[in-house]
C-alpha cells in the first residue's frame, strides 16, 4: 500500500471513528435529540475532515525530504476517508431509534478500529495484540468521558 494512502487511512479512519462516535455519544446524552447527533456527524465529516487534512498536510511538509506530491496525497486522502467513514455514522441514526443507532454505531465503529489496528500491526511487525488492546483503550475512554461529560452538561443546563 503506498505511504501516502497508509497515511490518510490509518489517521483519517481512526479519527473519523474516535471523533465521531465522541460526538455522538456526547450530544445524545445531552440532548437525546437525533437532530443534534445527525447535524453533528454533518459537522464532523465537513468541518473536522478539512481540518485533519490540513494538520496532515501540515505535518507531512515538515517531514525532512517531504515531496510535494506525496504530501498532496495525503491530505486528500486523510480528507476522503475522514469524509466518508464519519458519514457511515448516519445510516444507523437515520433508520433506528437513537438508543439503538448509538449501539450499532459503536459496534461498527470500534470494529472497523479492529481491524484497522490490527492490519497496520501485522503489516509492521508488531504485537497485533498489544495495539488493538491500545487502541481500542483509548477509544473506549474517549467515549465513557463524552458519555459522562454529556450527561453533566445535561444536568447542569436543564
Amino acid at each position: 500500500m503506498k505511504k501516502s494512502l497508509r497515511a490518510g487511512l490509518g489517521f483519517g479512519l481512526t479519527s473519523a471513528v474516535i471523533t465521531t462516535l465522541g460526538l455522538m455519544i456526547g450530544l445524545n446524552a445531552s440532548t437525546g435529540s437525533k437532530l443534534a447527533v445527525i447535524g453533528g456527524i454533518l459537522t464532523i465529516a465537513i468541518a473536522d475532515a478539512f481540518s485533519d487534512a490540513l494538520g496532515v498536510h501540515v505535518s507531512k511538509e515538515t517531514e525532512e525530504g517531504a515531496i510535494a506530491k506525496e504530501v498532496w496525497e495525503a491530505t486528500a486522502f486523510t480528507f476522503l476517508f475522514k469524509f466518508l467513514f464519519a458519514l457511515t455514522f448516519l445510516i444507523p441514526v437515520i433508520f433506528l431509534s437513537m438508543n439503538i443507532a448509538i449501539i450499532v454505531s459503536i459496534i461498527w465503529g470500534l470494529g472497523i478500529l479492529s481491524i484497522l489496528s490490527y492490519k497496520m500491526a501485522q503489516s509492521q511487525g508488531q504485537s497485533r495484540w498489544e495495539s488493538l488492546y491500545e487502541h481500542l483503550g483509548v477509544a473506549i475512554a474517549v467515549l465513557i468521558l463524552s458519555n459522562f461529560l454529556g450527561h453533566l452538561i445535561a444536568d447542569y443546563f436543564r
